[in-house]
């Protein structure tokens, strides 16, 4: 699946351009109405989330086109994942597109890589997924990362077209990545006492796939995320939580700490 990877990959800059301007600016500056009125986007992580998939939808499927993928989108807001890619020998691989903004030069906020219960232990079901989990040979996140900008439009005020040039956007500086899931996840839940998977928050991490799992591999990652339990989770259980990070899962497991790659 490292083919897939690196076909993707080449297209990033196409990708690029489709967000920003030439300054590096997000070329979306709000939504207009059938009169021309022009309403600014607020910083929203939701709404920005939304319109970065639209704007890769069609790019994604001139790719899968032009390497013969069957593309599935998911069809609803819950499920997994956001795009299916089905091989023409009818192998399967899943991406999920996700975005996140920098809190700094070096951390961003942080991704969810969808749910360690349901579909992810159960992998033949069907439920909340396109197919099943143990169909897909390959899980990717291609991952956008920008800056939020400071001084944007007045959400209040209503554009008119003349004035587009003069809008500022919302975020801008993007840098995208592409990795399998795991490679990328961290060993804490997204946030709270979620049962979502976490990401690493390290920016050169992120885009070097270099989370605590790339050094163990994704058999170490399935296992910890499978038999993950929060806090809430091990008290309908009448038990304590296991482990809470890599460190208590080799204890809780008594196994040495096995680099992936080695003895293989």
């Amino acid at each position: 699946m490292n083919l897939f990877q690196d076909e993707l990959i080449v297209h990033f800059d196409e990708l690029r351009n489709t967000l920003t301007t030439g300054n590096g600016d997000w070329v979306i500056k709000g939504f207009i109405d059938l009169y021309r009125n022009i309403y600014t986007i607020s910083s929203d992580t939701k709404v920005i989330s939304k319109i970065f998939e639209l704007m890769l939808f069609p790019l994604l499927s001139q790719f899968a086109a032009k390497y013969n993928f069957r593309m599935y989108l998911c069809k609803e807001q819950n499920h997994y994942p956001d795009i299916s890619f089905q091989a023409s020998d009818g192998s399967l691989i899943a991406l999920d597109l996700k975005s996140t903004y920098r809190l700094g030069n070096n951390k961003v906020n942080g991704l969810t890589l969808g749910a360690f219960t349901g579909y992810f232990r159960l992998r033949d079901s069907t439920k909340n997924i396109t197919f099943p989990y143990n169909r897909y040979s390959a899980h990717y996140v291609l991952g956008v990362i920008y800056t939020r900008q400071a001084g944007s439009a007045d959400e209040r005020k209503i554009y008119q077209l003349e004035d587009l040039e003069k809008i500022t956007s919302v975020v801008k500086n993007f840098e995208l990545f592409l990795h399998e899931k795991w490679r990328i996840a961290s060993d804490r839940p997204g946030s709270g006492n979620t049962k979502n998977i976490g990401s690493v928050t390290n920016i050169h991490a992120l885009k070097n796939g270099l989370g605590p799992f790339s050094v163990y591999g994704v058999e170490v990652f399935d296992d910890y995320w499978m038999n993950y339990l929060t806090q809430d989770m091990a008290k309908g259980f009448e038990i304590n939580m296991p482990y809470h990070n890599l460190g208590e899962y080799f204890h809780d497991r008594g196994q040495k700490f096995i680099r992936y790659g080695e003895n293989r």
